[in-house]
């Protein structure tokens, strides 16, 4: 049921979703995906970019790592309907887009040469089961980057993080989304999602090694990185 209602939720917010993180961000989320592509190691092959929504991060790999193919998998057509749409406007080779769900990557297993996933990975509560399936369609050495919110590592800038992202972050984000619940979600999810210790062990149970946490603009996001043996 809650799968259902996520997508649901994305389906609602997809009109809008990029306009919304750039306002709600300050316009931080840009460098917040240079960052993550930045760590994927230049060369050939493919990327399976999951969640990939309206594309920005997949968009970002193709210019910053022309080398790289990217394949973008989200269960919400909408969001996808709006990737296609920037692929088509910019002439974006190398770059393909499929319904799916990350609990079964429709990919032959040791094809990947990394696998990418932002702001993702918190709605999904099998955390483990979809990182095994990141684990099984990387190639030997693949690397998984997972970014994902978090808070302030200091308590001043959590405290004070805080009574935006409480107080309002929730109204004006349903508002820019026109529903009354979607940012409200945003901050029960990020508050619920596990603390670094607690999934970089889930990344461990999945099979990766080397797991690693690198902080964004002093913890708001960060990026989780595990290599396949």
């Amino acid at each position: 049921m809650r799968d259902v209602l996520v997508r649901r939720m994305f389906e609602d917010i997809a009109f809008s979703y990029d306009f919304q993180n750039s306002a709600l961000s300050l316009g931080v989320d840009i460098y917040w995906r240079r960052r993550l592509v930045d760590m994927i190691e230049p060369g050939y092959g493919l990327v399976l970019d999951a969640a990939t929504g309206t594309g920005e991060v997949a968009l970002a790999i193709r210019r910053r790592r022309p080398g790289l193919r990217v394949l973008g998998l989200d269960f919400s057509p909408a969001m996808l309907e709006k990737a296609a749409g920037k692929v088509k406007k910019r002439g974006v080779a190398g770059y393909r887009l499929a319904v799916a769900d990350c609990r079964d990557v429709p990919v032959k297993a040791g094809s990947v040469s990394a696998v990418t996933m932002a702001f993702g990975i918190r709605n999904i509560a099998e955390r483990v089961a979809v990182m095994r399936e990141f684990h099984r369609v990387l190639v030997p050495g693949g690397r998984m980057h997972v970014m994902e919110f978090g808070m302030p590592r200091s308590e001043l800038g959590r405290a004070l993080y805080r009574f935006y992202f409480d107080r309002f972050l929730p109204p004006i984000g349903n508002f820019l989304s026109r529903t009354d619940y979607a940012y409200s979600y945003l901050v029960e999810s990020v508050d619920a999602f596990p603390s670094d210790a607690a999934f970089t062990a889930q990344m461990a149970e999945a099979g990766f090694v080397e797991c690693a946490v690198t902080d964004l603009t002093f913890g708001l996001a960060r990026i989780f990185t595990g290599r396949k043996p």
